[in-house]
């Protein structure tokens, strides 16, 4: 277990009596594990006692070219001296939009936001003024943020029958349960039941390509798009965390689904605060308010949208992103990582079912397959957190749920980790 300085155990201290639970609300870990990210450099981070880890979280996905690549620091550098914000249409924001339009099957305009929270709940309310609609069809399980619309049916429990919502978190008004249809990710047929009953009220379905790290099965995306399009219903891909992941096309070009429109983020603000909502040139008109009457124009103002130092960053990263190699690097550590932790847990006569794709990916520890949320229900939560704690205590620094390959982590890393998991694997049971 690692070590914590003076200076640390103090910061620590401070942050459970500053910020409620001791933390920003992202990674939550033990006490007796917690710790203070200090900086970070490639693949791995420190923390503020000087204690190295492995990093599998990456900032929950958006650093895919490790912490401080050479490349962004010096576009970052070169913003900043330029300007942190302007409140108007800037260089960079018309240069970033043309590269993700060029690189995105879906994508005809782009309108920024600073999260993926707002880029979905944005993306949602242009579906609404654009149809003239009010309901969402979201998948069961599926996070798409946290505004109040999308943390509906987030963890329900088993009991709530579809396509009825329930509220994941505190504070959300009852009505917003009127507004949301729930169906179960990977089962088109209930899907479809619900979108027929519900045809005269849906503004569109949105849907996580690869539901958390749930991957779709063969012919799911197709055949939502294929309903959803003989409806005329608008279809959301949510890519916050998929685009420029799976391929640089991200998910559209993954799988060879093109939706309506999609939300990105993450790896395209290079670390920085910075999302945006693509589509339809005809959707994304609501957005203008020449080309929108007062029914249809949607307002979406924000202080920090397209910021100029954040599409910096993210022209730099998806430069190299463009280089030859980056994607089959970071799909081959994920890869062996995969492989090695399955192989582990049969040896140990551990149950494991091992989800999603190779650049994005965990295991649930189940004796059943898991296509959707509710299979998920059946996997040994309790074991999972033993298991990331193992990995915790030797270095290797993972989320509750998910590893994010990158394109720097190195053969040492991924043997490193395939070392603490043979240790950690006979423990957990």
């Amino acid at each position: 277990m690692a070590r914590r300085s003076d200076a640390e155990q103090r910061l620590l201290e401070k942050a459970r009596r500053y910020l409620p639970g001791g933390n920003g609300g992202n990674l939550a870990l033990p006490q007796e594990l917690d710790f203070l990210a200090s900086h970070g450099k490639g693949s791995h981070i420190f923390d503020v006692s000087g204690n190295e880890y492995v990093d599998w979280l990456m900032g929950s996905g958006p650093m895919v070219l490790g912490h401080a690549h050479p490349a962004v620091t010096e576009a970052v550098i070169k913003a900043v001296e330029g300007g942190s914000t302007f409140f108007a249409t800037n260089d960079k924001a018309v240069e970033l939009a043309e590269v993700m339009v060029n690189a995105v099957p879906c994508a005809e305009q782009v309108r920024f936001t600073t999260s993926g929270t707002d880029a979905c709940f944005n993306a949602m309310r242009a579906a609404r003024a654009f149809t003239g609609k009010e309901k969402i069809l979201k998948f069961e399980g599926g996070f798409h943020g946290t505004s109040d619309y999308a943390l509906m049916s987030l963890t329900p429990p088993a009991s709530v029958e579809y396509p009825q919502a329930q509220a994941s978190s505190g504070g959300i008004p009852k009505a917003i349960q009127d507004l949301m249809l729930i169906a179960p990710y990977n089962d088109l047929a209930t899907t479809e039941t619900i979108i027929n009953a519900h045809l005269d009220d849906i503004a569109a379905v949105i849907v996580e390509p690869v539901q958390r790290v749930i991957s779709p099965k063969p012919g799911f995306l197709q055949g939502l798009r294929d309903l959803t399009k003989k409806h005329n219903i608008p279809l959301i891909f949510d890519e916050v965390v998929t685009s420029f992941r799976l391929a640089y096309g991200g998910a559209q070009e993954f799988f060879g689904v093109t939706p309506d429109m999609c939300t990105v983020g993450k790896i395209m603000g290079g670390g920085y605060p910075l999302a945006a909502v693509l589509g339809r040139a005809d959707i994304l008109s609501v957005f203008d308010r020449e080309a929108s009457d007062n029914d249809t124009y949607v307002n979406q103002i924000g202080t920090l949208n397209g910021n100029p130092v954040a599409c910096a960053a993210g022209l730099a990263t998806l430069a190299v992103m463009r280089e030859e190699g980056t994607y089959p690097t970071m799909h081959g550590a994920g890869a062996a990582i995969r492989e090695a932790l399955v192989e582990i847990c049969n040896e140990n006569g551990v149950p494991v079912q091992s989800c999603g794709e190779d650049a994005i990916f965990d295991v649930y520890f189940s004796e059943q397959p898991v296509s959707n949320y509710r299979d998920s229900l059946a996997a040994d939560s309790a074991m999972m957190t033993r298991f990331n704690t193992g990995l915790l205590e030797r270095g290797i620094l993972k989320g509750a749920q998910k590893y994010y390959p990158s394109a720097v982590h190195t053969d040492e890393d991924v043997e490193k980790t395939i070392q603490a998991m043979r240790e950690v694997v006979p423990l957990i049971r």
